[in-house]
């Protein structure tokens, strides 16, 4: 848009809303009132919470009842007048979540209420893999999952977290450095048709969402941190206003390939000296001369038991995420950290003096910032399986009216 100079630019008039656009609204608004409450709501709860007149929630409500999106339960109330007939999320509409990870593939339904229906994990060595072997085996493990739920249960849609760089709207994979896949289109390679319409994800984009938003609808967590995760390497996101930040590509948030050091080792992203070679899972390992098949529990435990390997290890890695989260957060100014994958199972080792550093070398440190805590899910090794059902979900919800007036279907 052109200004001339002296004379500021008219703005774009916003589109006027229709009929349409205001049902999907009040939908969407009715949806998550409903969704986020603590306790069940009455439809006069709801118009009270949302505003709107009685009649107008009543038709709301009777839609996405139709629709599946909510459920009315017992009635309340013996006094006077006609008793409230609650209403909550049904919980028979869910969404499939599929994780791909270096070391195990797992499938998780996830219920419109935030229950985990079911599922099933396959592990295995999926470094260096063949994705037209390995996605076949992700998508027959997310069948078998949606054979065991049960008839009832109604799948919205299916949602694939992978460890790499995922172009949005195309359904392409670019790279995911760890797995060794390059320029992959996942969705057809997975040769399950039961699965509905699939959505690509970034596997830390995921869990991310899974901290700030538990169960769909309900955003309960914080709502603006980086999230650090990780197995192999590391994985990051940044989340502002309870929203994943997406970038113009939608590769915000790679943390694990900020360069810490420009004359450090060569990485498989094709640059040298990102943080995640020295506080990646491996490397880690590597540095306190550990096998490969060791666990994050055991590095932790060598650390506590004075071994000097290990605890140079450690004090490398804290002074890597030091100079990469200064920058983060100064860039950003975020107020909080969380750690999730390997490095929260690390967190009582880390966590406090990771923030010391932070707040004495970031701007917002002398006012009181940034945070570093631990993801309540850090004993869930596949955080962003939920995530990936749990975005699927929130489709729904943005839009309700697409699913209800297209009679409950996927893809509709």
């Amino acid at each position: 848009m052109n200004t001339v100079i002296g004379v500021p630019a008219r703005p774009r008039p916003a589109a006027a809303a229709t009929q349409a656009t205001l049902r999907e609204h009040n939908l969407s608004l009715v949806a998550r009132i409903v969704l986020g409450a603590p306790t069940a709501m009455s439809r006069a709860d709801v118009a009270v919470a949302t505003a709107l007149t009685r009649s107008t929630v009543s038709r709301l409500v009777d839609d996405l009842l139709a629709g599946g999106l909510v459920r009315e339960v017992a009635k309340v109330g013996g006094g006077l007048g006609r008793p409230a007939t609650p209403v909550v999320a049904d919980d028979r509409l869910c969404a499939l979540g599929l994780q791909v990870n270096a070391t195990f593939l797992l499938a998780r339904l996830v219920a419109l209420d935030g229950t985990v229906v079911a599922e099933e994990a396959v592990d295995g060595d999926f470094v260096g893999s063949d994705p037209a072997a390995v996605l076949p085996l992700m998508g027959a493990c997310g069948a078998r999952v949606l054979a065991t739920a049960g008839a009832d249960r109604i799948l919205v849609g299916t949602g694939l977290a992978l460890p790499g760089i995922v172009r949005p709207g195309t359904g392409t994979l670019l790279r995911a450095p760890n797995l060794g896949w390059s320029a992959v289109e996942p969705v057809p390679l997975l040769a399950t048709p039961d699965l509905g319409p699939v959505q690509l994800s970034n596997e830390a984009d995921s869990a991310a969402v899974t901290v700030a938003q538990p169960v769909p609808g309900r955003p309960d967590g914080p709502q603006d941190f980086i999230y650090l995760s990780g197995e192999i390497g590391i994985g990051g996101a940044a989340v502002l206003g309870g929203r994943v930040m997406r970038g113009q590509h939608g590769w915000a948030g790679e943390i694990g390939h900020v360069c810490v050091d420009a004359d450090g080792p060569a990485c498989p992203c094709g640059s040298r000296g990102c943080l995640e070679r020295y506080a990646g899972l491996r490397a880690l390992q590597t540095a306190a001369g550990l096998p490969a098949t060791a666990g994050i529990d055991q590095f932790a435990e060598a650390c506590r038991a004075g071994d000097e390997a290990a605890v140079r290890a450690l004090e490398t890695a804290l002074g890597a995420l030091e100079t990469a989260l200064v920058s983060a957060v100064n860039l950003l100014d975020i107020p909080a950290v969380v750690l999730g994958g390997h490095l929260g199972r690390l967190g009582a080792l880390i966590a406090p003096d990771l923030a010391g550093r932070l707040g004495s070398r970031v701007l917002a440190g002398r006012f009181g910032g940034p945070t570093v805590t631990v993801d309540e899910h850090v004993e869930d090794r596949a955080p962003a399986a939920t995530g990936a059902a749990i975005s699927v979900l929130e489709g729904v919800i943005d839009r309700p009216a697409a699913w209800i007036d297209g009679g409950g279907r996927p893809g509709r």
